[in-house]
C-alpha cells in the first residue's frame, strides 16, 4: 500500500493522534524491559512523527517505510530539526542490510494491520527478529477486533477544515476481521481552488492468541500485552492492543 498523494494530507488525518503519549509509552517500555540500548528502528515510520520524538528523548533512531512520499516528509522533518536520522525505503516483511543492528524495533499506529495475510505478519516478525540483538525488544500495536467490528466497519467520518476536508467511509472487508477504508480529501491550494484526493485502504487484524503464537515461532517471548495505552489487562472494549516482546537468546 503506497500513499502517493495521500502523504501530503496524512498528517492532517492524524492530527488528533496522541504522538507525545505514544513516544512516552514507548520510552517507558524501553526503560522497563530494555538493556539500556539506544539504537531503535522505527518500521513503517510514516512521516516520522514518533521517530523524531524518540530521537529527542536521546534514542539513536532509524526509520523505514514502504512509501517514498511518506519518507520524503519524514526526512524533511528530521532535516528541519537537524537530526541525523537515516531513513530507508523498505518493506517490513523483507528488511535487508540491518542484521543484528538494533536494540529495539517498533511498529506503531496499527501499521501491522496493513498486512492482509497471516503469512505476511509472520514474515514481518521473522524480519524483525533478524534485526535485533539478543534480548532486543519488539514493541508494536494493532487494532482490536472490537474496534474493527463495532467502531470502524459500517461507519462514516467527516471533517470540514479550513484547508482540508475529509469524508472517510469504512466497510467490512472480505477477509476475516478486516475493514476497507474509502477516503476522499478536498485540499485547498494557494489560489483557493480545491483538488480531490481519493484513497482506498485495507486493514486486517488478528486474534491475540495468533499474535502470541507467531511471535513465539519467530523467536520472541511476550513480556506484556495491554490495551489503549493502559498497561494491565486488555478490556473487552479496548480499541488498540499493545505488545512488548523480547528476542530470546540464541
Amino acid at each position: 500500500m503506497m500513499y502517493q498523494g495521500f502523504a501530503g494530507v496524512y498528517d492532517h488525518l492524524m492530527e488528533d493522534v496522541p504522538y507525545q503519549d505514544w513516544a512516552d509509552l514507548l520510552d517507558s517500555l524501553l526503560i522497563k524491559y530494555g538493556n539500556t540500548g539506544r539504537k531503535v528502528m522505527d518500521l513503517a515510520c510514516g512521516t516520522g512523527e514518533i521517530t523524531v520524538l524518540l530521537h529527542e528523548k536521546g534514542y539513536e533512531m532509524t526509520g523505514a517505510d514502504l512509501s517514498e512520499d511518506m519518507l520524503a516528509l519524514a526526512i524533511q522533518k528530521a532535516e528541519e530539526k537537524r537530526m541525523p536520522i537515516p531513513f530507508f525505503q523498505q518493506d517490513m516483511r523483507e528488511m535487508e542490510g540491518h542484521d543484528l543492528a538494533y536494540d529495539a524495533v517498533i511498529i506503531n499506529c496499527d501499521s501491522l494491520n496493513y498486512l492482509l495475510e497471516e503469512q505476511d505478519v509472520q514474515s514481518a516478525f521473522k524480519s524483525v527478529v533478524e534485526m535485533l540483538h539478543d534480548n532486543g525488544l519488539f514493541l508494536f500495536d494493532i487494532h482490536s477486533i472490537y474496534k474493527m467490528k463495532h467502531i470502524l466497519a459500517g461507519s462514516t467520518f467527516a471533517d470540514a477544515g479550513d484547508d482540508v476536508s475529509l469524508i472517510w467511509q469504512c466497510f467490512e472487508g472480505e477477509k476475516k476481521h478486516s475493514v476497507e477504508h474509502e477516503l476522499t480529501f478536498f485540499v485547498k491550494d494557494d489560489e483557493e481552488r480545491y483538488s480531490r484526493i481519493d484513497e482506498f485502504h485495507q486493514q486486517r487484524t488478528y486474534e491475540t492468541g495468533e499474535i502470541f503464537l507467531w511471535l513465539k515461532d519467530a523467536g520472541f517471548e511476550v513480556l506484556e500485552c495491554f490495551g489503549d495505552f493502559q498497561p494491565g489487562a486488555v478490556s473487552e472494549e479496548a480499541e488498540r492492543i499493545f505488545f512488548a516482546a523480547r528476542k530470546t537468546s540464541n
